[in-house]
C-alpha cells in the first residue's frame, strides 16, 4: 500500500503529515511494547518562576550519548531499543540525508496531560532541525501558531501510527502544542526523533 503524504499549507514552514505510517495491527504492537518496556519518568518543570510536575511522563534515548535540556530539565539518553532503531530505521528511509541520534519520548496518560506552546529550536539541534513525530494510541488535537503573526493558526488531529514531519525553517517561525481537553482519553504515546550535535 502507497504511503500518503499532505504537506501543510503555512508559510514559513515544512510540515508533511503521513496518516498511515503505521497500519492499525502494527501501531497497537508498537503502543503496547513501547508502554511496557520503557522506563518512564516525570520531572518538575518550571514555569514563570514555580516548579510544577511535567504534565505527562517522558524518557530519552538516543546512540551518541549526548544528553537533552529544555525547560531547565536535562536528561540523559538510554541506548535504542530493537523498536526504536527499526522506527528510526523507517523514518529514515523518507529522509534521505537525516540520521537521527536521539528519541524523546511522551505518555500522555489522559486528557490533563498535555504540551504546552513551545518550539523544538534548542541550540543543540542546530539550524533548521528535522523533527519526526510518531503517534501511537489516542489521537490527540495538535495545535500551530505563528510566532510573530499570531493570527496564522493551524489545528489538526495526529491519528494513531501517524508520522507527521517538522523540518526547514518551521520550528524558529512557529510554535506548537498538544492542548489538555475534558473530554475522556485514552493513553497517547508520542516518539519524537532529532539530530542533537
Amino acid at each position: 500500500m502507497q504511503l500518503q503524504a499532505h504537506k501543510l499549507d503555512l508559510p514559513e514552514s515544512d510540515i508533511i503529515y503521513y496518516p498511515g505510517f503505521y497500519d492499525q495491527q502494527e501501531a497497537d504492537h508498537l503502543f503496547a511494547a513501547l508502554k511496557r518496556d520503557t522506563p518512564w519518568q516525570q520531572d518538575d518543570i518550571r514555569v514563570f518562576g514555580k516548579t510544577y510536575p511535567q504534565p505527562r511522563l517522558t524518557a530519552l534515548y538516543g546512540n551518541n550519548g549526548k544528553p537533552y535540556s529544555y525547560s531547565h530539565i536535562t536528561m540523559i539518553p538510554q541506548p535504542f531499543s530493537e523498536e526504536l532503531i527499526s522506527i528510526k530505521g523507517k523514518i529514515e528511509g523518507l529522509l534521505p540525508e537525516t540520521f537521527f541520534t536521539t528519541c524523546l519520548m511522551n505518555l500522555y496518560r489522559h486528557g490533563k496531560d498535555s504540551n504546552g506552546w513551545h518550539a523544538d529550536d534548542e541550540p543543540e539541534l542546530g539550524q533548521n532541525p528535522v523533527i519526526a513525530s510518531i503517534t501511537l494510541g489516542e489521537e490527540r488535537a495538535f495545535h500551530f501558531k505563528h510566532k510573530e503573526k499570531k493570527e496564522w493558526r493551524h489545528k489538526m488531529i495526529l491519528e494513531h501510527g501517524s508520522l507527521l514531519i517538522m523540518k526547514g525553517q518551521t520550528q524558529h517561525r512557529w510554535l506548537h502544542q498538544i492542548p489538555k481537553t475534558a473530554r475522556p482519553v485514552g493513553e497517547r504515546i508520542n516518539l519524537t526523533f532529532r539530530v542533537i550535535h
